[in-house]
């Protein structure tokens, strides 16, 4: 490679038009996944406070929501719902006028543009906020769980779901939902696999929304471990072998090696997930004027893509993807 003074980088970054000519990595609103938090009745906004801008509402309202989205270019979105009442085993998880099966019903006849996901958990509708049955010791048990998460996930696929997303982190739940929708007739529904979803500290903002907050204890037992890498490979090859048709890293900011890492060993489509507390933080330090908002978004976005993510599931889509459309750089 010649040296200086003959090569000189910086004269392809004189202006904005020799920059966006030669990037290497670049954001497409097309990508980008809108999270949505939907309960029953109508007319419902609720606000978040832990996260600005974002709300928890009913159908009607979620469309307003959608719609913008979609007008901005967003790919998609991914439905998680609140239900009107919780027990032990979250057997509203599976009803099919519940918010999440009305949503989706919703989406696909009034914005059918959109890719309509579908978060597959039982954290949302259980009393105690974990996300599968437990034993009297109050321990997650692992493979009664399964039954459920593959009852609810084709509860979302009947109702016309186009992708259904497990994040739960059971041992064995791609199988069973795999097998469950076959069974069923709906073959042809993908399954995005939050593969290598780690335990930890920035998923506070999340838990208001979705009203999923433990009530004792926490999800070290099955979400991952920060420290592992080599570990997060071996869940992902385990959920692709099972049938997952798309897999997902979460968080993503904290995690853009392991992003790198299971796109370049699987070549699989990888999704990763713009976590609430990133979001939060995100927003937080705008709102204080101690960054400039608008960049940390897109140059977080840009991170994430530029680490291997084909899309990103991510609060800020909406806005980011009408700064694309306007020409950001």
């Amino acid at each position: 490679m010649p040296s200086f003074p003959s090569y000189r980088p910086r004269r392809l970054r004189r202006t904005p038009a020799l920059r966006r000519l030669v990037r290497e990595t670049r954001l497409d609103a097309a990508s980008l996944v809108l999270p949505l938090f939907l309960r029953p009745g109508s007319g419902v906004r609720q606000a978040v406070g832990a996260m600005p801008g974002c709300a928890q509402t009913s159908v009607d309202e979620m469309l307003r929501d959608a719609e913008a989205a979609a007008k901005a270019g967003v790919g998609g979105v991914i439905l998680f719902g609140v239900p009107e009442s919780k027990d032990a085993t979250g057997s509203s998880a599976w009803d099919t006028r519940g918010p999440v099966q009305r949503g989706v019903r919703a989406l696909k006849r009034e914005v059918p543009e959109l890719v309509v996901m579908t978060d597959v958990c039982m954290c949302e509708y259980t009393d105690h906020g974990h996300c599968g049955v437990l034993d009297e010791r109050g321990h997650v048990v692992n493979d009664a769980t399964l039954e459920l998460l593959a009852r609810e996930a084709l509860s979302h696929a009947e109702a016309g779901a186009d992708v259904v997303a497990p994040s739960d982190m059971m041992d064995g739940r791609v199988r069973a939902i795999r097998e469950t929708l076959d069974a069923a007739g709906c073959v042809d529904t993908p399954i995005l696999s939050y593969a290598a979803k780690y335990a930890g500290g920035f998923y506070g903002p999340f838990r208001e929304a979705a009203e999923s907050a433990p009530q004792h204890g926490d999800r070290r037992g099955y979400q991952m471990d920060f420290g592992n890498a080599d570990e997060a490979l071996r869940e992902v090859w385990l959920d692709v072998e099972e049938g997952a048709d798309m897999v997902m890293v979460k968080p993503a900011g904290w995690c853009l090696d392991i992003i790198h890492r299971v796109k370049a060993e699987t070549g699989y489509p990888v999704g990763a997930y713009q976590v609430s507390g990133e979001f939060a933080m995100i927003r937080a330090a705008a709102e204080r004027g101690w960054i400039d908002g608008e960049r940390a978004m897109m140059e977080s976005l840009l991170g994430i893509r530029r680490a291997g993510a084909d899309f990103i599931l991510t609060y800020f889509a909406t806005e980011a993807a009408k700064r694309l459309r306007d020409g950001w750089d």
